[in-house]
This record gives C-alpha cells, structure tokens and sequence, in this order.
C-alpha cells in the first residue's frame, strides 16, 4: 500500500503550511497536480477524495515556521503522517524527505501518481478552506483572493497595516524592508 505526502503552503508569507497524506482505497478520476485543476475541480476531488481514501492532514502554523524553520516542519509533518500509516511505503512530492528516514521522493510525483496528487488535493484545499476561515478576522487583508502568498496585492496590503499574527515574520519581503513592519496587530 502506497502513502502520497504533498504540501501547500510553503512559499506562503501568511498562514500555515499544511501537510496531507493519503491512502487511496480506490481509483478516483481527475485526480491530479492540485496547481493545474480549476478550484471548483479541487473542491469536488476533496469530498470524493475524503470519502474513498484514508488520509492524515497536518498543520504547521506560522509561528512554528517562524520559530523552527519550514524544513523542520516539513519533517515533523511526514513524520506523524509516517506514523499514522506505518504499514504503507510513503512517497513524497519532490526531493526531498527532511531528513525522515524510509521515505521515497520523487519531483513530480503530484502529477504523476495518484495518491500524491489526492494528497496534494486534500493539503491545497485544506489549507484555502482555513484562509477562509479566517478571512472576516483579518479583513485588511484579501486572503479569500491571494491565501497569504505574495502577490503584489498582498504586499501592498503589508505596506499599508503592516504584519498580522499570522504572517511569518521570518520570510522578509525585499519591498519591505521598513521596521516598522515588523509590529503585531
């Protein structure tokens, strides 16, 4: 039995990065690289993908990448993902298994085979529903638009009301090198 590991979030500047793992229990059509599906596609693949799979969804907020870096969270998360699977070989999206021994790579892998691309389905999706969640809360800035990744949209809302509690601070944005934008709010 086959485990796909992918990740969203990763060159996000605000929010968390979000680890799936995924045992198919049968083929799902469509499935594919989370990137090149529409989010309506992404969104009908997550309920089928939930309910004809085993899965294991790992959060990683931004102040444990702030703290500890996205490598080591990255690790943690196959980490708990290869112990809640212990029987499957696991495959992860890349190349890399952050140092998690018994973990296979390949680059490609969420275009490639299914169990990484529902994986990657699942971390995506996961990883917007809670940028959404979260939208009202921090409405200076336009998450249900960019999800926290650096768009010139998302910079400029930087600019003008600085960083919030979820933005990670540590990942400097060469536009903003200003410190007064380094202030919670």
């Amino acid at each position: 039995m086959l485990c796909g590991i992918d990740e969203a979030g990763r060159g996000c500047i605000a929010g968390p990065l979000v680890v799936a793992g995924v045992v198919m229990s049968e083929n799902i059509d469509g499935v594919g690289d989370s990137k090149a599906l529409s989010e309506k596609k992404r969104e009908t693949l997550f309920e089928i993908i939930q309910a004809k799979s085993r899965y294991k969804i790992v959060f990683c907020d931004n102040d444990m990448i702030d703290n500890k870096g996205l490598s080591y969270c990255l690790g943690y998360a196959i980490k708990i993902i290869k112990a809640h699977f212990s029987e499957c070989d696991i495959l992860m999206d890349g190349n890399s298994s952050f140092g998690v021994s018994n973990v296979g790579t390949m680059v490609k892998a969420d275009a490639k085979i299914p169990e990484v691309s529902a994986a990657s389905i699942l971390a995506k999706v996961s990883r917007d529903h809670y940028m959404y969640s979260i939208s009202d809360e921090f409405f200076n800035y336009s998450f249900k638009k960019h999800k926290g990744y650096g768009t010139a949209l998302h910079v400029k809302e930087i600019s003008e009301f600085g960083y919030s509690k979820i933005h990670r601070k540590s990942f400097k944005i060469k536009s903003l090198r200003e410190p007064t934008l380094f202030q919670d709010k």
